[in-house]
């Protein structure tokens, strides 16, 4: 039995920037199999003034310029409630986003609404419209597409039917804690650079236990906060 079509409704002022994942290879393929739905909001098509003014000064004083509530409200309001439907605001002051939510949102909601930011920031009464603030990285862009855009790839891919071998997402990076042990492919040697003969040996035993030793040492190389907290999940005696 397939999974409900997937619904992702964007509010943007740029929602250009959201259309080139509907050609964007394996995700692209998902919407088209209907996998996913992208549906686009522009907030300024809901302003009533003869300027479609979308924003304005901020009370108080500062550099820059402040999304109203007004159209955005509307564009919210216009957008079909799903029962299981989870609402997103990308801010750099939202939680950082990990692999463990874009599984929650894959697996949990039929419905993701993307709320998204531009100019210096949004009147925070838009917050009020959200349930999770989320952040991709410790930095500031020009509005929060790019960020929406992240996140729909991530999660999409993670819905069934999208990647061709699911077992494939439960061995990389971050499924586990662990970063993704080395791969390799002919030839078995490449100037100079041979592949390790464990992987040529035929023993999917040994095979398993060199990569996840390799998912050991990758990470506490390259990510020793990770490592950290896989070694605090291990069971007592692992």
């Amino acid at each position: 039995m397939q999974a409900p079509t997937l619904r992702l409704d964007v509010v943007s002022l740029a929602p250009e920037a959201l259309t080139p994942l509907l050609e964007l290879g394996v995700i692209g393929r998902a919407f088209k199999a209907g996998i996913a739905e992208l549906h686009l909001h522009n907030p300024r098509d809901y302003a009533t003034d003869r300027y479609r003014k979308v924003d304005d000064e901020p009370y108080g004083g500062g550099a820059g310029m402040v999304l109203k509530p007004e159209p955005v409200f509307a564009a919210m309001e216009a957008i079909p409630v799903l029962p299981r439907r989870r609402v997103l605001l990308m801010s750099p002051q939202g939680q950082p986003l990990g692999q463990a939510d874009l599984r929650r949102w894959a697996q949990d909601n039929d419905q993701l609404v993307f709320l998204c930011g531009h100019y210096e920031g949004f009147d925070e009464r838009i917050r009020t419209l959200a349930d999770e603030e989320v952040s991709i990285g410790d930095f500031v862009l020009t509005g929060g597409e790019l960020p929406a855009a992240v996140i729909i790839n991530g999660v999409v891919r993670l819905r069934p039917g999208t990647v061709g071998t699911e077992a494939c997402l439960e061995e990389e990076s971050h499924s586990s804690l662990l970063l993704e042990h080395p791969h390799y492919t002919r030839p078995a040697e490449f100037r100079g650079m041979a592949v390790p003969e464990v992987l040529r040996s035929g023993d999917h035993g040994a095979i398993a236990r060199w990569r996840l030793q390799q998912q050991q040492q990758r990470t506490q190389a390259r990510r020793p906060d990770l490592y950290a907290r896989w070694q605090a999940a291990q069971p007592p005696g692992s």
